[in-house]
């Protein structure tokens, strides 16, 4: 299945990319660039931050929450006014925010790592309704935080273990219930398992750093399809469009030579993807 480029601005580290229902437009980030771009209007759109930015939900038509290596704000983007809700190892100078997205309850799960993927330096969160907990300890690469429409769990992964986990939830609150089991064993791989969004039907997309390409599995485990994109550091899917059937794909340029490295694509599915969740305050 073939892509084309949706923006061509390049972004050393993209990554968190969000299909905003009511605006009907893509906001993602360039974690290490300190920036969240957009495209408005067929324009190009960034906003630039004094510290690294990496994944937001939607709270309502014109206001984002957004996760950052220092806290959770809510980000006004007409007046671009940003207020925190709460740190986010804030008194941690090794890590940074990474991987997130909101889920079916309305909790905004958040990744988070370190600066150079210091062993075990991240952990993965949870907000919701005004309390964050700490679910996962001892990541090193958070990513892969997402949810089937059936709220029956929550995915996500250590990049650097190569193992997509299942975290079964409560149905009342999504809070964790029970153990986390191995969805997907990709260790053997010899590319990263980066960030996953789940479609309609429930099958994972994981965009696969390294291999260039985003990969959708079944509920049951099952490679069906693949997607491929032209420079080989993807790092994270979205649905979106008119119709929930286009992907996004965002990608990064660290340490890549110049040309499509970092650029965000697009591809026509015959997917249809899920409305991402309002965050609940």
């Amino acid at each position: 299945m073939s892509t084309e480029v949706y923006s061509s601005v390049p972004c050393t580290l993209g990554e968190g990319p969000l299909w905003h229902p009511l605006r009907q437009q893509l906001f993602w980030f360039d974690i290490l660039g300190k920036r969240m771009l957009s495209v408005d209007g067929g324009e190009d759109r960034i906003w630039q931050f004094d510290e690294c930015v990496s994944a937001a939900g939607w709270l309502d038509r014109d206001r984002l929450f957004m996760a950052s290596e220092t806290g959770l704000w809510t980000f006004d983007l007409g007046t671009e006014t940003r207020t925190l809700v709460c740190p986010l190892e804030a008194d941690n100078p090794v890590t940074r925010s990474n991987d997130g997205r909101a889920d079916p309850w309305g909790g905004f799960w958040i990744g988070t790592m370190g600066f150079a993927a210091e062993p075990g330096a991240g952990s993965i969160y949870r907000f919701y309704k005004g309390e964050l907990r700490r679910l996962v300890p001892d990541v090193t690469i958070s990513n892969a935080i997402c949810f089937p429409a059936d709220r029956s769990c929550a995915y996500y992964t250590d990049t650097a273990i190569g193992k997509i986990m299942c975290q079964p939830l409560d149905a009342r609150d999504g809070w964790p219930s029970g153990a986390a089991e191995v969805f997907l064993d990709l260790s053997a791989e010899e590319f990263g398992a980066d960030g996953a969004v789940v479609d309609c039907d429930g099958n994972l997309w994981n965009a696969q750093w390294g291999a260039g390409r985003v990969a959708c599995y079944s509920p049951e485990g099952a490679l069906l399809e693949t997607v491929s994109a032209p420079t080989p550091q993807t790092s994270c899917p979205a649905f979106g469009g008119e119709d929930m059937a286009t992907l996004f794909i965002t990608t990064a340029a660290e340490g890549r030579e110049p040309g499509l490295a970092g650029q965000t694509f697009m591809s026509a599915t015959g997917a249809t993807g899920q409305r991402e969740h309002q965050v609940v305050l």
